[in-house]
């Protein structure tokens, strides 16, 4: 069985090792046709608190770590400028 993964963006990095990532999905309405989103908050496990708000994340789908963290961060695919700055 393949892993699952997601692409989105850190939303909370409050809490030690783990971030809160936000995954928005893109549909059409069923009667309407309109592109409805929907956005689904993922907790995933984040061993070196390397991501900060605002990063654009790869998550993939672990074991349980815990009571809510069933995810993991692959790769930080592109960090967020205010998180750039602190760094510098």
């Amino acid at each position: 069985m393949a892993l699952k993964e997601r692409l989105g963006t850190v939303v909370s990095d409050k809490m030690d090792k783990t971030v809160v990532v936000a995954v928005e999905n893109r549909y059409p309405h069923p009667i309407y046709q309109k592109t409805v989103s929907r956005t689904t908050r993922y907790k995933a496990h984040d061993a070196g608190n390397t991501c900060r708000v605002g990063d654009r994340v790869r998550i993939t789908e672990t074991r349980p770590l815990s009571r809510a963290k069933r995810w993991t961060v692959a790769e930080v695919l592109s960090q967020s400028p205010k998180a750039q700055e602190v760094s510098t």
